[in-house]
This record gives C-alpha cells, structure tokens and sequence, in this order.
C-alpha cells in the first residue's frame, strides 16, 4: 500500500483511495454518478445562483482530458472532484463539490489534499476559479493556502466574476515531481 502524506492511501493497481474509515475517493466514469453529481451541483451554489441547470452541469463532465473522482462517506457520495491532466492548463481544478448535508466535517479540506497530491505529480500549479459571491469556498481555498492571480468578468454568467487562485510549488520549465 503505498500512502501520501496527506490522508490517501493507495493500495497498488487500485482507483479507490481511503481517507479515513468509511471515508473513499474513487475514480469513475459510471454515468449513475455523474448523473447524481451532476444533481449536487445543480442543488447547490454557486450554480443555483449562477442559474446552471442540471442538463448544463452534465456537460461539465464531458470532454478529454478530465479525471473525475467521488468522494464516499460510507456508502453515499458525499462529495466531488473534476481535475484537468492534461493539455496547457494542466493541475485545474475544474470542479469541486461537497454536498451541503457533509460540509463542516473536513471534506472540502481532504479533498483538496488529494488534488494537490494528485495534480503535483503532473504540474506545480493547482489552479481553481471560484465565484466571487461564494465566501465560503473562497476561504475555504484561501486558508489552504491559494493565492488570487485574476478575475474574470462574466465568465461564466453575465454579472458574476470568477475568481482565479493559484497554489504552486515552483515554475514548470525545470520541475520535477516530489
């Protein structure tokens, strides 16, 4: 078994990644949970705000280049992650969700561990955008330790900014993964 640093421990050839007891992040493709993570998001702001509809946030599935993780706690989804790992926006965190019935345990903190983890492996930058009204996930990522490095006027609605975070751990000409 080899385990990270932070909570993870992978066992060998395997895609599922223990926490803590009863607590699991696995890489999937199964369409029941898109489907479910899809609802998550439409169910919870930023999107609710942002007036994104379930079929919309289907699509934020789609596409190359994306690696999407669930995050059990038991034997329900309590959470999820969508990471970019590829192309020239490697180590973006496209998408990250906790259902709001398990915020408050550490989740959001755990999952981010594992992005870094992951995304270290392939690039020195983990990027996020979070919306500028959503306080709580903007904390959430500024107490990790991101930095803002822009805005981004109606990106993805008219009205609303984006904000773009950035976590690093060096310049990419010349890095090498831990």
């Amino acid at each position: 078994m080899q385990c990270s640093r932070f909570y993870f421990c992978l066992p060998s050839g395997k895609k599922n990644l223990r926490m803590r007891p009863g607590i699991n992040m696995e890489l999937t493709t199964a369409r029941n949970h898109i489907e479910t993570c899809a609802r998550m998001m439409a169910g919870t702001d930023p999107w609710i705000t942002l007036g994104i509809p379930y079929e919309e946030c289907l699509k934020a599935f789609e596409g190359p280049c994306r690696e999407f993780y669930i995050l059990k706690m038991e034997h329900e989804i309590a959470g999820f992650v969508i990471l970019q790992i590829c192309g020239s926006f490697k180590g973006y965190i496209q998408t990250l969700c906790v259902d709001p019935r398990f915020r408050g345990r550490g989740l959001g903190t755990g999952i981010l561990q594992f992005c870094e983890e992951r995304i270290l492996k392939i690039s020195p930058n983990l990027f996020i955008c979070v919306s500028s009204f959503n306080k709580g996930a903007l904390g959430l990522y500024l107490d990790y330790g991101f930095k803002q490095v822009g805005e981004l006027e109606n990106f993805v609605k008219m009205g609303y900014t984006e904000l773009l975070l950035r976590k690093t751990a060096g310049a990419i000409s010349g890095y090498r993964a831990p």
